[in-house]
C-alpha cells in the first residue's frame, strides 16, 4: 500500500506502511532487535536457575538432615517419620533393638500421650567408603512414665547408607555418657 501525503504527488513524500525509513521500536540503530539483545542474557539466567534447582544437597548434609528428622520424630512421637529414616534391617545396640521395636516404643509413647524431649549435641559426620558414620550426644527427657529408665545423656554413633535416593540409618549404638 502506498499512501500519498503531499497534494501534488511528490515522490519524496511517498512511503509504505511496511517500511517508513525509520527504525522500528523493536530495533536498535544498528539494525539489531531488542528481542535478540535481551534473549541471550535471559537464556543464560534461565539456564543458571535450572542448574541451581537441579543441584542436590551434599550427602553429608543429607545425613545431618536425617538426624534432625529422627530428633523431631522422637519429640513428636511420630513413628512413621522415624520409620522413614531407618532401613528395614535397622539394628540398635548390636541387636538389642530392631527397627520394629524402636517404632513400637515410639507408638506406645504417642498412644499414652507422653512427651519426649531430645536435645542433640554437635554432630560429626565422617565418610567411610560409600557410607557415613555420624557421632553425637543426645539428652533425653520425658514427661511420662514409659521412658524413665532411659532418661539421660547418651553418646550415639549411627551408620548411614544410601537406600534408593535417600540416606537411611541402618545401625545405631548408644551408651550412657
Amino acid at each position: 500500500m502506498v499512501a500519498r501525503l503531499g497534494q501534488d504527488g511528490d515522490a519524496a513524500l511517498e512511503h509504505t506502511l511496511a517500511y517508513s525509513g525509520k527504525p522500528r521500536r523493536s530495533e536498535l540503530p544498528g539494525g539489531t532487535s531488542v528481542r535478540k539483545l535481551l534473549m541471550k542474557p535471559l537464556l543464560c539466567g534461565v539456564l543458571a536457575l535450572c542448574l541451581v534447582a537441579c543441584h542436590r544437597a551434599p550427602d553429608e548434609s543429607r545425613v545431618r538432615q536425617g538426624i534432625e528428622t529422627a530428633e523431631h520424630a522422637a519429640e513428636q512421637a511420630d513413628a512413621s517419620a522415624l520409620g522413614d529414616v531407618l532401613t528395614a534391617d535397622f539394628t540398635g545396640n548390636n541387636g538389642e533393638m530392631e527397627r520394629r521395636q524402636l517404632i513400637g516404643l515410639l507408638r506406645a509413647a504417642a498412644f499414652r500421650g507422653e512427651t519426649i524431649h531430645a536435645l542433640t549435641g554437635p554432630v560429626t559426620v565422617e565418610q567411610r567408603g560409600d557410607r557415613y558414620v555420624a557421632r553425637f550426644t543426645v539428652t533425653l527427657t520425658s514427661g511420662g512414665k514409659l521412658l524413665p529408665a532411659q532418661i539421660g545423656v547418651y553418646e550415639v554413633e549411627t551408620a548411614w547408607r544410601k537406600d534408593g535416593r535417600e540416606w537411611r540409618c541402618y545401625s545405631a549404638t548408644w551408651k550412657s555418657a
